[in-house]
């Protein structure tokens, strides 16, 4: 695979920062420009940042040095300098939508991590494993855009990445009829540390200001279908959501309920789990997990401190699986939300489309 230049738009913030150590050393890309707000142009990337620094790792010594550009005015210079951009700006939703559109007019693919445009209906809001086939619709956002390399990529919302690739391997054999989840959230994914959120200790907020609303509509672009011009958006199955901010510092955990048109036995489903895995694991990928999904026995297990970094991150642990009184069945999940679910999320999806050449 050829090296590819790319950029950190939002290079300061908690996801930037992630961002930053995964490509410090990454075997395709190599980091040429890191950018943020005008608040931190000028400066060295060591100086904007450190005030700031949320990661128990270091400042990559490669990006230290490097002056951050301003993410809006210097736009036609950052796309001088990249093949490519990853995309974690902290924005309102209307200028997000106009930065990343203006960075892919300007022929610069966007792999964002923002929500702005994960209901665009030519843009591919992709988990690797379970929909690849939609940045099939790339050509059509290109057309729509007057574009010959720029588009614009997404990952879906953190929160989805516990529960949703347990399910849509069952789906796709047992169909989920309905699923009811409630997700329990780190608080980095509020961009938050302990130090900066005193008020979260010995504490659970029972509300995250969008978040039920995502986990519920998103999961059914990810179950769509190309259908000319646009991803139309499946009509099952029915999720419904509620999501809580916990004392932790990264890892979301859901609990699910699930029924199915046709109800597997217990044997079948950890079949399908141990069994499953995607194109990013066909195309050994960088930052694919061997064992994408994960089954633990024990009746304790998984637990966010001893899980969320199981395969650099990017695995998805589940257990507890059992039949339930009103549902078919329960079962818990865990991913680590920095990472599989933001950052890590975001490099998996660009290797997806530097391998199938949409970068190129």
């Amino acid at each position: 695979m050829k090296t590819y230049n790319v950029g950190i738009i939002g290079a300061t913030g908690m996801v930037g920062q992630r961002f930053a150590l995964l490509l410090s050393d990454h075997p395709w890309f190599k980091v040429t420009v890191l950018a943020a707000s005008s608040r931190s142009a000028g400066k060295t990337y060591e100086e904007a940042v450190t005030p700031r620094w949320a990661m128990s790792e270091p400042i990559p010594e490669s990006l230290k040095g490097i002056t951050v550009m301003d993410a809006t005015a210097d736009i036609d210079k950052i796309c001088s300098l990249v093949d490519f951009v990853f995309c974690a700006v902290d924005m309102k939703k209307p200028d997000i939508l106009a930065l990343e559109e203006a960075y892919a007019k300007h022929e610069c693919p966007v792999v964002s991590n923002n929500s702005a445009n994960r209901f665009t209906p030519d843009v591919p809001m992709v988990i690797p494993e379970l929909n690849p086939e939609h940045i099939d619709i790339i050509p059509e956002q290109r057309k729509r855009l007057g574009t010959k390399r720029g588009f614009i990529a997404v990952k879906s919302n953190c929160s989805l990445q516990s529960y949703v690739p347990a399910l849509f391997p069952l789906d796709e054999k047992f169909g989920v009829d309905k699923c009811l989840v409630c997700t329990y959230q780190a608080i980095s994914g509020a961009g938050k540390t302990f130090e900066r959120w005193p008020e979260i200790l010995d504490n659970v907020i029972p509300y995250i200001g969008g978040e039920e609303e995502k986990s519920e509509r998103e999961p059914l672009k990810i179950w769509g279908k190309i259908e000319g011009d646009h991803i139309a958006l499946a009509n099952e199955p029915k999720f419904t959501a509620q999501c809580l901010r916990v004392p932790v510092s990264d890892g979301h955990m859901a609990a699910v309920f699930v029924s199915f048109k046709k109800k597997p036995t217990k044997e079948e489903i950890l079949e399908v789990w141990k069994n499953f895995s995607g194109v990013p694991q066909e195309l050994k990928l960088p930052h694919a997990p061997k064992q994408f999904l994960n089954y633990f026995v024990e009746d304790d297990m998984p637990q966010t401190k001893l899980n969320r970094n199981l395969e650099g991150g990017m695995a998805v642990s589940i257990g507890r699986l059992r039949e339930d009184t009103q549902y078919d069945y329960k079962f818990v999940c865990l991913s680590h939300n920095t990472l599989r679910g933001a950052a890590g999320g975001g490099v998996l999806l660009a290797e997806l489309l530097c391998a199938k050449g949409y970068m190129d």
